[in-house]
């Protein structure tokens, strides 16, 4: 029994060739195509490609679809060959039986009739009865040859016209019905299409498998397409496909467009890759016909509100697809235009100008993510930082998925710090200091893992500090920011070491240096699992309360890594200076306090200098220990 049409197209779209002949046979991209040693015959050179639906090595001549492949590579027959390749992929081979016998009779009986109903739709539109309609298409724009090229035709106005032009050809209304071309009625079998202009839709090898049809006039709804058949589902196909699949293989670029009339100008003015999905938002099913084509399409979408949405839930479908090597390129058109009015406005340079700026999914993700979403509050900026890591975390490759997750971090931070320099709502303020210049620490870093140092960078000039309220808080930031980003330790940890501590915060540093030593994955959770486990973490939970609601707001718990080490360097700065900084200081107070020894305010300023420098002393005879 020879197996139904659909169901070996079915096969061969679950298994693409590239991934079933990459199992065996190393391939590597080559434009559009990948290539490799042929299989068949032994070379040191390859001549062996490997395109969407088939391969062919120019050297031996050996050529086939995916199924052919598996028999001539295992010796597999036909039917062993379609097993194997089904099991793959999930699907049940068709049993020989009278039923499956009568299916496929049927589908092949329903490729007649749809071509036999592209035909008659032609020939009317060039009669009179389908003038006006002939007129429409022109008045958009669309030359006859255009015209002729994608088969549009006219459906005719009188109901039951179809079926009487077709009895002829012994086509009878249940093969109407089964094709999609007739429905049925409260009073028996009727038109599926009337008074419309018909857009035949076809499927990848260019046989017709449904219709969409454009009313005349302002009736609703203005496009429908073909219901669900035996040879159509709407999941799966693709308007022009097949003249599409044909130009992208020639150099053509691939664009998914909205609808029949995009395609069809697009096509005319020289962009003959154009695709539309019908009357559906894009499935699974579409992007992996399209990834077949082309590692990178370019999905465009209307300017409108609704195009954007689409846009955004376009993005995230593909990106549960997605892999290093397919990915898209996104295309949002100005406001109030599509590909059709674009054209008619100003020709292919206008589509071309437009085209040439299509952004790659990483670029166009994060603004359409942002786009509406509240970050006036820390609660509101951690839960768009959540949403993006949701977002990265489609990605099935966990490599490209942590590539993603970095980099709308890293447009998230970037966007802040311009906030900021731009005056808006500043979320610390600066630390100054004229950095280390060419000073920095030497060493192999943390532990002796050979890692290169970090230099402190210069940061811009503040006035003298306020010793009583910044400098003995800087230690406590610096600790902090190992609470944050403790992938951070290991670079830093030995400049850490020369810091001098308050007594209490000695144990915290020890158990950094700890951590950092044992511990298999450096991050947040897992060290404030191995705090709390020392019975640290209230401590730890009380210094960063503390510093969140700090009145100067200079610690910022959701920056960059990049901005954390550049502060820590410049908190660091400062905190080797602090002993000196402080005796100076006590000095100072010590004289003002002998000058006017009745004063309170100097009385109670020595006090407190006095207390400081004590402490911070006994932090430096205690820091060796911690």
């Amino acid at each position: 029994m020879a197996l139904p049409a659909n169901f070996l197209d079915e096969l061969r779209s679950r298994n693409p060739i590239a991934a079933v002949i990459g199992r065996s046979v190393k391939l590597a991209r080559s434009g559009r195509e990948h290539k490799g040693c042929c299989p068949f015959h032994g070379e040191k050179t390859p001549s062996f490609y490997v395109y969407d639906d088939h391969f062919h090595c120019f050297g031996c001549g050996e050529h086939g679809d995916v199924i052919t492949f598996v028999m001539k590579s295992t010796g597999a027959s036909f039917m062993e060959a379609v097993e194997e390749l089904a099991g793959q992929a999930g699907l049940e081979v068709p049993k020989p039986s009278p039923q499956a016998a009568e299916a496929a009779a049927r589908q092949a009986d329903i490729a007649e009739v749809l071509e036999a109903a592209v035909a008659t739709y032609a020939s009317w539109l060039f009669e009179p009865q389908g003038a006006a309609a002939l007129k429409y298409l022109r008045g958009r724009g669309l030359t006859d040859t255009t015209i002729k090229r994608f088969g549009l035709g006219w459906s005719g106005e009188g109901r039951g016209q179809l079926a009487g032009a077709l009895r002829a050809r012994d086509i009878g209304t249940r093969q109407l019905l089964e094709a999609g071309l007739m429905k049925q009625g409260e009073n028996g079998p009727v038109d599926m299409f009337f008074s419309r202009v018909m857009f035949p839709i076809r499927d990848r090898r260019g046989a017709a498998i449904s219709f969409g049809g454009r009313i005349m006039g302002d009736g609703q709804p203005k496009y429908v397409n073909g219901p669900e058949t035996a040879v159509f589902s709407k999941r799966r196909a693709l308007y022009n496909l097949d003249l599409a699949r044909n130009a992208v293989r020639k150099g053509a670029k691939l664009v998914v467009v909205e609808g029949y009339m995009d395609v069809i100008a697009l096509a005319q003015a020289g962009f003959a890759g154009a695709v539309a999905p019908l009357g559906t938002a894009l499935t699974e099913e579409h992007l992996d016909e399209i990834w077949r084509l082309t590692p990178e399409p370019v999905i465009c979408f209307d300017g409108d509100a609704a195009g954007q949405r689409a846009a955004l839930k376009t993005a995230e479908l593909a990106l549960a697809q997605l892999a290093p090597d397919k990915s898209l390129r996104l295309l949002r058109l100005p406001e109030q235009e599509d590909p059709d009015s674009l054209i008619r406005k100003g020709g292919a340079k206008a589509f071309q100008a437009e085209l040439d700026g299509a952004k790659p999914i990483s670029a166009a993700l994060y603004p359409m993510l942002a786009a509406g979403q509240p970050r006036a509050t820390p609660e509101q900026n951690a839960a768009f930082l959540h949403r993006l890591d949701e977002v990265a975390g489609l990605i099935p490759d966990k490599t490209l998925g942590a590539e993603y997750k970095q980099h709308l971090r890293g447009l998230f931070y970037a966007e802040r710090r311009q906030g900021r320099e731009q005056g808006r709502a500043p979320l610390r303020a600066g630390f100054g200091g004229q950095g280390f210049g060419g000073q920095g620490f030497g060493g192999q870093g943390f532990g002796g893992r050979g890692k290169a140092p970090l230099r402190p960078v210069a940061m811009p000039p503040r006035q003298a500090p306020d010793i009583e309220k910044s400098d003995l808080l800087r230690a406590r930031h610096m600790l902090a920011t190992f609470f944050w980003h403790p992938a951070l330790i290991h670079d830093l940890d030995e400049a850490f070491a020369h810091i001098v501590l308050p007594p209490g915060e000695a144990r915290l540093r020890a158990a950094l240096h700890d951590f950092a030593c044992s511990a298999k994955i450096l991050d947040r959770a897992n060290l404030l699992a191995h705090l709390e486990a020392l019975g640290l973490g209230g401590q730890v939970r009380d210094m960063e309360t503390t510093l969140i609601r700090d009145e100067g707001r200079v610690f910022d718990p959701l920056e960059s890594p990049a901005d954390a080490i550049r502060n820590w360097w410049n908190w660091y700065n400062h905190m080797s200076d602090i002993i000196r900084i402080l005796r100076a200081q006590h000095d100072e107070a010590l004289r003002d306090y002998a000058a006017r020894m009745d004063d309170a305010e100097a009385q109670e300023r020595l006090k407190r200098y006095t207390h400081l420098l004590r402490e911070a002393e006994a932090g430096e005879a205690g820091g060796a220990d911690g």
